[in-house]
C-alpha cells in the first residue's frame, strides 16, 4: 500500500552556520521524517557569536520560489521565520490565504545575539494580517511581549499572553515559550478553548542557538503528518529538549543544538 509523504515548507532568512533559520528548519524536518523545502526571504551572514549582515531577497524573487512550490509540489504544512519587512510579509500572507494547510508562525524578531531581524513598521503588519492566518504562533517571551505590548514577568503573565494572541489577534493557537523565566522550563499552550502546560527540567547550557527555528519546525514536521496540534506540540517540545541536551560547542557563541538527539544512537560532544 503506497504512503502519502509528508511535505513541510519553511519560509525564512538563512543561517551559513547551520544553526538556525532555514538551516536548522531542514534537519530538523529531515529528523522526523518530513520531506523539506525551503523558500529565502533573506540571506543572513550570522554565527554563534552574532549577525554580521543581511541582504533582503527582492520580492519578485520570493514570489518566484513561492510560484515554485505551488506550481509542482505538495505542502502538509507550511512555516515561516524571518520575514523582515511588511512587502514580503503582504506577499506571504497573500499566498498563505490560498493554501489549506495548517500555518506555523515562528515570529522570529531579533536574533538571540539581541540583533534586530525584522522592520519596526513590519510588527504591525504581523499582528494585523498574518497572526490570523496561523494554526499556531510560537514567540518566546520578548517576542510575546512585542505582539501583546506588555511586560511578561510571571508564569501567570504567560497564560494571559497566549490567551490575548489568541482572542484579541486571531491566531488559531498560541505557544509561549518559557526559555527566558527561571525554573522550569515551561511553556504554555492556549488552543481556544483549552491551557495547555508542557514541562521539561532546565538544561542548563549556553549551547541553545537556533532552539525556537527547532522547536516551530518539529510542530511543523509532525503537522504534516496528520498529528493533532496538542500532540505535535508535546512531540516536539520532547525533540527539542533532546536537542538541547545533547547540545554542543561548536563556534565561539551560542553553540547549536543538537539535531539528531533522538536517534538511538546519540553522539556526545565536549
Amino acid at each position: 500500500m503506497s504512503r502519502r509523504i509528508p511535505c513541510s515548507l519553511t519560509i525564512a532568512g538563512t543561517d551559513p552556520s547551520g544553526g538556525a533559520g532555514i538551516q536548522a528548519d531542514l534537519k530538523t524536518f529531515q529528523e522526523l521524517k518530513s520531506y523539506g523545502m525551503s523558500v529565502i526571504t533573506s540571506v543572513v551572514a550570522q554565527n554563534t557569536t552574532g549577525v554580521q549582515d543581511i541582504h533582503h531577497l527582492p520580492i519578485g524573487m520570493l514570489e518566484a520560489q513561492l510560484d515554485s512550490i505551488r506550481s509542482d509540489m505538495p505542502v502538509h504544512a507550511v512555516k515561516t521565520g524571518m520575514i523582515a519587512n511588511r512587502e514580503m510579509m503582504k506577499r506571504i500572507g497573500e499566498w498563505l490565504k490560498d493554501e489549506s494547510s495548517p500555518y506555523v508562525m515562528d515570529p522570529v524578531m531579533v536574533a538571540q545575539s539581541g540583533d534586530p531581524l525584522i522592520q519596526p513598521e513590519a510588527r504591525q503588519f504581523l499582528r494585523e494580517n498574518l497572526l490570523p492566518l496561523t494554526a499556531i504562533v510560537t514567540p518566546n517571551i520578548p517576542e510575546a511581549e512585542d505582539i501583546i505590548g506588555e511586560k511578561i514577568t510571571t508564569l501567570e503573565d504567560m497564560k494571559l499572553a497566549a490567551e490575548s494572541i489568541v482572542k484579541s489577534f486571531g491566531a488559531g493557537a498560541a505557544l509561549i515559550k518559557g526559555g527566558h523565566m527561571e525554573g522550569e522550563a515551561i511553556d504554555y499552550l492556549f488552543d481556544g478553548t483549552t491551557m495547555h502546560v508542557f514541562s521539561s527540567d532546565r538544561v542548563e547550557t549556553k549551547n541553545t542557538h537556533g532552539t525556537g527555528c527547532t522547536y516551530s519546525a518539529a510542530i511543523t514536521a509532525y503537522l504534516s503528518q496528520g498529528v493533532p496540534l496538542v500532540d505535535a506540540v508535546e512531540k516536539a517540545k520532547n525533540y527539542v529538549t533532546a536537542a538541547i541536551r545533547h547540545s554542543f560547542s561548536l563556534g565561539k557563541g551560542s553553540g547549536p543544538t543538537n539535531h539528531w538527539a533522538t536517534r538511538e544512537e546519540v553522539f556526545h560532544y565536549e
